[in-house]
């Protein structure tokens, strides 16, 4: 196989990658808010169960959690929930968006918390609705603070998708270990870095351009 024999195959393990990541982010960041309010909820059984759910998913590792969406139905229930052809990705990416989720909760809560009180009560004062305090006052200033910590997240998110090989996702990494490490061929494991650091430079370049368009909004 020639290089761009091997280059071509594996931008098609990276395809799959790149729609890991994608779907990843689509349903784990609105996820996260829902179970951020949850754990700040004042019904103490929501915030109670909100709370041991983000425990129990930072608690332990992804690989086990791929393992137990893949696995445990079939083993406890006799139900095939991810079954044919798109079935590994699946359930790949119900354990990511879970997994990804909770740890997008915590920054969120940890951003609207950062807020002084006094704000909201300024707001108040003003005759503002609870929705439009939000959206008017707090929004941009708490993406501000949530920025630097969710651009880490959503970087290690590019490199964790080649744990998805453990349940055999075709992805870039899984593509290489079966047409590729398995006939002797080592350098394109190497090769697989440039696809990543392409990646995440493109993000970091990204992120960046955000933060200096929220300079406004000074914390």
């Amino acid at each position: 196989m020639d290089f761009w024999a091997i280059t071509a195959k594996l931008f098609e393990g990276f395809g799959t990658t790149c729609l890991l990541f994608i779907l990843t982010l689509v349903f784990s960041l609105p996820l996260g808010l829902v179970i951020a309010f949850g754990s700040m909820s004042k019904f103490k059984p929501f915030a109670w169960l909100s709370r041991t759910v983000v425990w129990i998913i930072r608690g332990t590792p992804l690989m086990l959690q791929l393992f137990v969406v893949f696995y445990v139905p079939g083993m406890l229930f006799k139900v095939q929930l991810f079954g044919g052809d798109n079935g590994r990705f699946n359930a790949a990416l119900v354990a990511f968006v879970i997994n990804y989720a909770c740890y997008f909760s915590e920054i969120y809560r940890g951003g609207i918390e950062s807020i002084p009180r006094g704000q909201y009560e300024a707001a108040q004062v003003l005759g503002m609705t609870a929705r439009e305090t939000f959206f008017t006052v707090i929004l941009m200033q708490v993406v501000k603070r949530i920025l630097a910590p969710m651009s880490n997240e959503v970087i290690t998110l590019v490199k964790d998708t080649s744990l998805a090989r453990v349940i055999a996702v075709a992805e870039i990494f899984f593509v290489n270990e079966m047409d590729f490490l398995s006939k002797g061929l080592l350098w394109p494991l190497f090769y697989i870095a440039v696809f990543f650091l392409l990646f995440v430079g493109v993000l970091t370049v990204f992120f960046r351009f955000c933060e200096k368009k929220l300079d406004y909004y000074r914390v």
